[in-house]
């Protein structure tokens, strides 16, 4: 009797530490639970203009706070909060600090301080979003309201002329549902929605614009092995501007990027319990070159971008 007891638990031991073959991957999260996670991405962006090499290094990290409060067959209905927004940059020896944590100063003539007061107030609201099992955000419920309350700020704008305006647009766009979509599915958007085996593949296509480019990302992953509670993934991304993309207005020029493309790999380690990351690391690769028109200048700036996100648990 000793030995076959034996003999079973050895065995249970045995199995407990062998990767299984099929992992459900989808959101399950606890009811009015808190989930938070931090995204930090480090980029350097490269341009040459009339020869000269110019290069922009940054630094942006994202934590939010996300609570489900209900739950339909379809989706999640869940509270999220951006608990802060902190974007370093050092433009050719200019460093520029935006920090939600700083309540900034709407009427500065600064565009870090006028940025950081938007940012402070967009982490004053939460977000009340439908969010399907496989991580992608259906609707943001409040997103007109929340736009409308930041945007009217604006008004407080005393910056002027091209910056001004410039400022402007961005804030409007920082503020835009798919803005806030996209850095919400930073965070969740990895999931099949459902079983997988090991070795099966799925795909993701997501439309984002960043910088005011439209961008075309479709993304095929993998479930590799899965341990325990952890199932590890790899993703691969091509990224492209989008077919007949609008072309950036900005100062009396037109920018155009239609040859900008680029890709993503990303190695993830999802929590079967839960479908959130317990880590992810990307790096991504983007060039081309921009075609900038404006009176009686014409000519094209080599781009490159090159990145690496990391994605946590706090």
């Amino acid at each position: 009797m000793k030995k076959t007891v034996c003999i079973v638990i050895f065995a249970t031991l045995w199995l407990a530490g062998v990767g299984q073959d099929k992992a459900t991957l989808r959101l399950n999260l606890e009811k009015n639970k808190i989930y938070r996670l931090c995204s930090t991405t480090e980029q350097t962006t490269s341009q040459t203009v009339q020869g000269m090499a110019q290069n922009v290094e940054s630094k942006t990290r994202y934590v939010i706070s996300l609570k489900m409060m209900d739950a339909t067959p379809d989706f999640l209905v869940s509270e999220i909060r951006f608990d802060t927004v902190d974007i370093r940059s050092n433009a050719m020896g200019k460093t520029t600090l935006i920090s939600s944590a700083s309540e900034g100063d709407v009427t500065s003539q600064e565009t870090s301080a006028l940025l950081s007061y938007f940012m402070h107030r967009l982490t004053q609201n939460p977000l009340f979003v439908k969010i399907d099992y496989a991580g992608h955000v259906i609707d943001i419920v409040n997103a007109q309201m929340l736009s409308n309350i930041i945007l009217k700020d604006t008004a407080s704008v005393t910056l002027t002329g091209i910056m001004g305006n410039a400022l402007k647009k961005e804030i409007a766009n920082m503020v835009s549902a798919n803005s806030l979509k996209n850095m919400i599915e930073t965070f969740t958007w990895n999931l099949p929605g459902g079983e997988v085996s090991k070795g099966d593949s799925w795909q993701i296509i997501q439309k984002m614009n960043t910088g005011g480019m439209a961008l075309d990302i479709v993304t095929s992953s993998r479930l590799d092995n899965v341990k325990d509670h952890a199932a590890s993934v790899t993703a691969q991304s091509e990224i492209k501007a989008a077919a007949n993309a609008a072309p950036i207005q900005s100062g009396g020029a037109t920018v155009s990027y239609d040859g900008l493309q680029g890709m993503s790999k990303t190695t993830l380690l999802i929590d079967t319990r839960t479908g959130l990351p317990l880590e992810s690391s990307g790096k991504t690769s983007i060039s081309g070159n921009l075609g900038v028109s404006a009176p009686g200048v014409s000519m094209q700036i080599p781009l490159t971008i090159k990145g690496e996100t990391i994605v946590k648990p706090l």
